[in-house]
């Protein structure tokens, strides 16, 4: 049986699908960028990576934030993200393709 989800996770888990699919809409050649940053979003722990599943408004908040952040990159002027010095370390190191 698979385990079942709290609403909050599966708010997370819907809002991760939603930046792959923004993903997706942005010009193929500049996909690699904005897939890093996505993933760098969700995974780095000073952008709310690991936050602790009973930490509730915490998460809450980083929900509304990044809801906030979603509709502004989902625009199609927006076209390219600059990553943060951090978040490029973090993708030459190759951490942020799939394994």
């Amino acid at each position: 049986m698979p385990p079942k989800h709290s609403g909050l996770q599966r708010s997370v888990f819907a809002m991760y699908r939603r930046a792959l699919r923004m993903v997706r809409s942005k010009p193929s050649e500049k996909r690699d960028h904005w897939l890093g940053f996505v993933r760098y979003q969700f995974r780095d722990p000073a952008l709310g990576g690991g936050v602790p599943v009973r930490d509730v408004s915490t998460i809450e908040y980083l929900l509304r934030r990044g809801e906030r952040m979603l509709e502004t990159y989902e625009d199609p002027g927006v076209r390219d993200v600059g990553l943060p010095e951090s978040a490029q370390r973090w993708a030459e190191e190759g951490r942020w393709r799939r394994r």
